[in-house]
């Protein structure tokens, strides 16, 4: 349940505004903005991102595309799992996993084979976005971020430009899901060059009481962005 707060509120009627000429259903439009938000590292920016995603849907951004963290709750995950497990587990349930990464993502293959100098490699998730017009390739990984993975990713993404991007694509697209994201390996690597993006995935959900707290903290320092925004 959404707290009844009036700051959340007037977030509330900005979004329902934006959204009231489309025939997207409002109620689901606005959950999905509180579900984002709360679990979000960065929920003040997560507001205004969705915000300036609904007055702009036909300009669509990767930044505005991928979120960070995912919330994977569904997969029934025990304590200790593998990251066939998680494969698995995300396959069982892929529709409610594409509802989590975004409407537009398209699924295409689970662990992709591709052969480079005779040697077999596999993407695990390959996607199509179809608003971003490009192939998304999905690593996931136990643990925290390491260097290497850059590596890996850079080779996916080479091969799929290469033999499996089409006239009127643009470049492919990596996102690496791991528990840790160690954002100052993230930095140093430059990996928005190389267009990998690294995102945390949550299989459990912290306490409403510290939800809620957060989110009321993010709409009052959103709100006070906007305002600023408005007055430049």
């Amino acid at each position: 349940m959404v707290p009844e707060n009036t700051n959340i509120q007037l977030i509330t009627t900005e979004v329902k505004q934006l959204i009231e000429q489309s025939r997207q259903n409002v109620a689901v439009a606005v959950n999905a903005l509180y579900g984002r938000t709360a679990i979000s590292k960065k929920p003040e920016q997560t507001i205004i991102n969705d915000l300036e995603m609904l007055k702009n849907e036909q300009k669509v951004s990767p930044d505005l595309i991928f979120r960070d963290p995912y919330f994977l709750d569904f997969l029934g995950l025990v304590d200790t799992y593998s990251e066939k497990d998680l494969e698995t587990s995300i396959i069982v349930e892929l529709q409610r996993f594409i509802t989590e990464m975004g409407s537009d993502f398209a699924f295409l293959a689970r662990q992709k084979r591709i052969t480079i100098d005779n040697r077999d490699y596999y993407i695990d998730l390959l996607f199509y976005h179809r608003r971003l017009k490009c192939l998304i390739a999905i690593d996931l990984k136990i643990g925290e971020f390491e260097a290497g993975f850059k590596g890996q990713m850079e080779l996916y993404l080479r091969y799929l430009e290469k033999y499996e991007q089409v006239e009127g694509e643009n470049t492919p697209i990596g996102l690496i899901l791991c528990t840790g994201k160690n954002e100052e390996h993230v930095e140093l690597l430059q990996l928005d060059k190389s267009n990998i993006r690294v995102a945390d995935y949550l299989t459990a959900l912290p306490s409403q009481k510290l939800l809620r707290e957060k989110l009321h903290k993010a709409v009052e320092i959103a709100q006070q962005r906007l305002s600023q925004r408005d007055h430049e």
